[in-house]
């Protein structure tokens, strides 16, 4: 009875395989396309994906492309375990509208686990055109409020460096006071998560940090390398 109950369970677990990689697929894809403003329901991701993503790569810490590497495919929870120097940077180009944004993967550490997202910077790769965010375990009510709406949203416009071009990234701020201030770097962080709240800061810092040198290579803003 064990071994025919343990088979079933095996066949049942590889037959799902399949199923369980396109939803795991279409979610990111829909991850991705929400930064840029882009709704869409999962059934309809890949197409519109496919249409407004017009380019994928991944690139090393000097901001250089790798044709070894399918920019789609690279797992940050693995790349983040290995050296800066050997790790794979996914980014994803997107026209909307004849709009250019470029979007970044993001992964770091919440309170209890594993926090992660996607941010997509406006063509001056300066300023945050959107933001998505999910958690593996964060408290309800709590940390785990990342994922809303009204959090993701004060993320839109700010900017990730100062006047001279140097990088800053955006603080969730406890007890902030800048209002509806985009120039500052900050967003109110949410009340009683503070290190939900510095994980969601650290990780937009030491993501972005390492696309520096490909947007400095690629486009004509000013990047200030610190």
């Amino acid at each position: 009875m064990v071994a025919v109950v343990a088979s079933a369970l095996a066949f049942a677990a590889t037959n799902l395989q399949p199923a369980q990689a396109k939803n795991v697929k279409e979610e990111k894809m829909q991850n991705i396309l929400t930064t840029v403003g882009i709704e869409t329901t999962r059934d309809s991701a890949e197409a519109l994906f496919n249409e407004y993503i017009v380019e994928q790569v991944a690139l090393n810490n000097q901001g250089e492309e790798r044709t070894d590497v399918d920019a789609f495919t690279v797992d940050l929870k693995k790349e983040l375990k290995r050296p800066v120097e050997e790790q794979a940077f996914p980014l994803y180009v997107a026209d909307v509208e004849g709009a250019k944004y470029y979007i970044v993967p993001l992964r770091g550490k919440g309170l209890w686990d594993a926090i992660w997202g996607y941010v997509a910077l406006k063509d001056d790769v300066n300023t945050i055109k959107g933001a998505v965010f999910d958690h593996k375990g964060e408290t309800p009510g709590l940390g785990a409020e990342i994922t809303q709406g009204w959090f993701k949203k004060r993320f839109d416009d700010e900017k990730i460096m100062d006047e001279s071009g140097n990088f800053i990234g955006v603080s969730v701020a406890k007890g902030y006071q800048g209002g509806d201030n985009k120039d500052d770097n900050a967003v109110d962080a949410i009340a009683g998560a503070t290190i939900t709240g510095d994980g969601v800061t650290d990780m937009i810092s030491e993501r972005l940090k390492n696309y520096l040198p490909y947007f400095k290579q690629k486009t004509n803003v000013k990047v200030a390398m610190q």
